[in-house]
């Protein structure tokens, strides 16, 4: 109870710029001249002169203009792709078809196949990767995998 009574919780704010009697005027607590003095002046990452910590730390990485050049296909997406009759593909698929169908963006130079869900028709598939579970599903559904070497 008595520590309360010390301390002052309802303290009134400083302000500044109101006059030489309040010790706080004229300049208020800024100084002479500068940019500091200045009002809506911030000066951001500087350390006095001292080598700024952006300049310290090394330059990492580069970012790829070529990052996302393979398309991915799971063998769901190709059972859908199959069982839709608009696509009209028969036994054959690889990147320039599904181009040509606009079913993958013009923009990828590689196929890759990963093995998630089933494939059920046989199809012949000409692609640049494949996982080891594609190949084995396909080739269990009676269909076949060329890869292109490049």
């Amino acid at each position: 109870m008595e520590l309360n009574k010390l301390t002052k919780t309802n303290k009134k704010k400083i302000r500044v710029g109101r006059g030489i009697g309040s010790g706080k005027g004229k300049t208020s607590s800024r100084g002479h001249k500068g940019q500091k003095s200045r009002s809506g002046v911030a000066i951001k990452s500087f350390e006095g002169g001292q080598m700024p910590l952006y300049r310290r730390l090394p330059k990492r990485g580069f970012k790829s203009f070529k990052k996302n050049s393979t398309a991915i296909l799971n063998l769901s997406k190709i059972q859908n792709i199959l069982d839709k009759t608009k696509n009209n593909i028969k036994n054959t698929l690889d990147l320039k078809i599904l181009k040509e169908k606009k079913l993958v963006n013009k923009k990828f130079l590689k196929l890759k196949i990963l093995g998630t869900g089933d494939i059920k028709k046989n199809i012949e598939i000409s692609a640049n990767f494949a996982s080891k579970q594609a190949l084995t599903k396909i080739e269990k559904a009676g269909g076949k995998i060329n890869i292109i070497k490049q």
